[in-house]
């Protein structure tokens, strides 16, 4: 069962997306709060698995504090949730800010509930979601960095084998281990093994960087 928190101040947003986890077998809603001090407190008290949080919320002690400035404080609070933004603002800056600040999804409002409940699902595996227009935000981002940036280990080709470029483009798409093994029917061990072998390709230490270098040597 996926415990999940929801931080939103608009009541019928709040109302709606109990409705639709509640239609979920492996979902259970921990409880809801309008305001970053009062999420706070519930993800202090619930320790959800997976938070979705609102970009502008209401606070009590700071008026105006935005989701993104309030992201540390959550985290802090229960230290294992996974938070999905889930707002109808889209800036770069938005987005990246979220992203830096420890948010492992972000899905826009008015987005279909299949894709709501893929996102949780993921992030609680252990991977990231974007939404498909987020997603080109952070690939536009990712480009311009590479390209302008001093990268300490450059390689002049990288020979992938088509099950590594298969993984390769689901690594990029923010999926588990999990995701990727159930993706390709093969068991979750193998998937490891590639995502591993394919770090050691590109040079990589994470999955962003992986993704990153992809993107800067044309692999995806």
């Amino acid at each position: 069962m996926i415990s999940i928190a929801l931080i939103d101040d608009h009541p019928i947003v709040r109302d709606g997306l109990i409705a639709i986890l509640s239609d979920e077998p492996d979902f259970q809603v921990s409880g809801a709060a309008p305001s970053a001090e009062e999420g706070a407190r519930l993800l202090r008290r619930t320790q959800p698995n997976v938070t979705l949080l609102d970009l502008e919320l209401a606070y009590t002690g700071t008026e105006g504090m935005s989701g993104i400035e309030a992201l540390p404080a959550l985290l802090q609070a229960a230290p294992d949730t996974k938070v999905i933004v889930f707002t109808a603002y889209e800036t770069e800056e938005q987005v990246l800010g979220a992203l830096r600040a420890g948010a492992k999804g972000y899905v826009l409002k008015g987005a279909p509930s299949e894709e709501i409940g893929r996102a949780i699902r993921t992030v609680h595996g252990g991977g990231t979601h974007l939404s498909a227009r987020i997603a080109a935000t952070v690939v536009a981002q990712l480009r311009h960095n590479t390209a302008t940036a001093d990268a300490p280990r450059q390689h002049s080709s990288t020979t992938l084998t088509p099950r590594e470029r298969e993984v390769l483009r689901l690594v990029a798409g923010g999926r588990s281990n999990k995701e990727i093994a159930r993706t390709l029917t093969i068991a979750e061990r193998t998937a490891k093994f590639h995502v591993t072998s394919l770090l050691n390709k590109l040079g990589a230490e994470n999955r962003t960087q992986a993704a990153a270098l992809a993107v800067q040597r044309g692999l995806l």
